[in-house]
């Protein structure tokens, strides 16, 4: 069986809670990467910032990157995997939650992220078939 781990980017970095967006744009920017999972300061993970939730929900509504904290745009019940989940486990994840990245958490830690592209690569073909038609679905 594969697992999350076997197919997880490592050493993922989180934002904080408290960091700026302007200091979350700058790390996504340095690291080249779209989301970053937002970490309190209890090392837990609070839940998932996206360049689109910069623009849209922060920029978009009038609210200054320099001012509003990552942990502002923290909403809802975070969704993640357990690094042990087994690689269908994340496509159904990735399915019902219509989300193309998914932090890897172990021991209640943040441990990596998968991406779609990964689950795709691991994946027999028509199974990857339905993860796109199901991203691809509002």
């Amino acid at each position: 069986m594969t697992t999350a781990r076997q197919i997880m980017s490592k050493g993922t970095e989180c934002v904080g809670e408290q960091e700026t967006l302007a200091d979350a744009a700058r790390t996504m920017t340095r690291l080249g990467v779209g989301a970053l999972p937002i970490c309190g300061t209890d090392d837990k993970l609070k839940g998932m910032l996206t360049d689109r939730d910069i623009v849209v929900r922060a920029l978009g509504a009038g609210k200054d990157p320099n001012a509003t904290t990552a942990g502002e745009l923290a909403q809802g019940k975070v969704v993640f995997v357990q690094a042990d989940d087994s690689v269908e486990q994340v496509l159904r994840k990735m399915t019902q939650h219509k989300v193309r990245r998914l932090p890897v958490i172990d021991d209640h830690r943040l441990v990596g992220m998968v991406a779609q592209a990964d689950v795709a690569k691991a994946l027999p073909e028509p199974q990857v078939g339905e993860l796109l038609e199901a991203l691809s679905t509002d």
